[in-house]
């Protein structure tokens, strides 16, 4: 995960955080590179052992609790200490009376100090989803994502192939469009990249010829979703009678996005072949091997077993023969 500024949660507009900032404005250049939350309890009784310096730090009820049965130098001693560690930023819950020398604290340690009215649980649950949002590792690819039987299928192969044209006959055949020509994709957890379109150019769709198209307003909002895993990599290229391409299928590719190898397959493309049914059928594969079922391996397999077989009552014959 990368980082981000403090100054970010006061921008939220789409995770509800409602935040305010009450004192230590120049600590909202510091930056914050982790998505978990911490209450810091006990490290206001001293104990810092366990506290993290690129977490937020929630002060909710227990801790404006603990501090008012404190005197003001005993406060400003145990928040000195606390803040010596050099933390992300405080936020104060349901906004609740934040004592004087919580402020003056925050100031001298230059420590941005926000306030929200949310619940500390509701405000934890938000901010940790803005955060994961924010410092999700992204990547833009050229490409046409769909869903086809719910498997996330990346198409990707230059410009002009013919991407498009397959996924419109897709969506003709009753599976969904994600995005077409710009992929957002992102790393939202370890071993998973999901694909998004495009704010801009997202459910729209270029048929040259046609021009745009909104697969939205053609064929209904069942024909499109916002964000899919993706599953599978099909990589279409020209057909080249001088390569050898894959006929059995034994010898799995990947292709990685973001750290993570997705499976690939290579698919020619010449006139005549069918792109829909071949990707229709790729997925359907794929779904597949999930349950555990490698056809092209197990078809190896007993081939195999047939050719030893063979070659064992190839050599008992010549035995009897002798």
């Amino acid at each position: 995960m990368g980082a981000i500024k403090i100054s970010r949660l006061l921008e939220d507009t789409d995770y509800d955080l409602r935040l305010t900032l009450v004192a230590g404005k120049e600590g909202l250049n510091r930056r914050i590179s982790s998505s978990r939350i911490q209450k810091p309890g006990l490290a206001l009784a001293g104990f810092t052992e366990h506290l993290h310096a690129e977490r937020v730090q929630v002060f909710g009820n227990t801790e404006i609790s603990f501090l008012s049965t404190l005197s003001v130098e005993e406060q400003r001693a145990a928040l000195r200490k606390l803040f010596h560690e050099d933390l992300a930023c405080v936020v104060v819950t349901k906004n609740l009376d934040i004592p004087q020398p919580l402020i003056d604290a925050c100031n001298e340690a230059k420590l941005a100090l926000m306030k929200t009215p949310l619940l500390s649980s509701n405000f934890i649950q938000q901010v940790q989803n803005f955060l994961e949002d924010a410092l999700t590792e992204t990547a833009t690819l050229h490409g046409v994502l769909m869903d086809v039987f719910g498997v996330g299928v990346l198409l990707l192969g230059k410009s002009g192939i013919g991407k498009s044209e397959i996924a419109l006959d897709l969506v003709m055949h009753g599976h969904r469009l994600v995005a077409d020509d710009i992929v957002d994709v992102s790393r939202r957890k370890p071993g998973v990249v999901y694909g998004a379109g495009n704010a801009i150019i997202k459910h729209h769709m270029e048929i040259r010829g046609l021009g745009i198209i909104n697969i939205k307003d053609l064929f209904g909002i069942a024909s499109v979703r916002e964000r899919k895993k993706i599953e599978l990599v099909i990589e279409l290229v020209e057909w080249d009678a001088s390569r050898e391409y894959d006929r059995l299928g034994v010898d799995e590719g990947h292709f990685n996005i973001l750290g993570v190898d997705i499976p690939l397959a290579t698919v020619p493309v010449r006139p005549g072949r069918n792109m829909t049914t071949i990707i229709e059928v790729a997925a359907r594969n794929h779904l597949l091997k999930l349950q555990g079922h490698h056809s092209a391996r197990e078809f190896a397999e007993r081939l195999n077993r047939a050719i030893a077989e063979g070659r064992m009552r190839a050599t008992t014959m010549g035995e009897e023969v002798e």
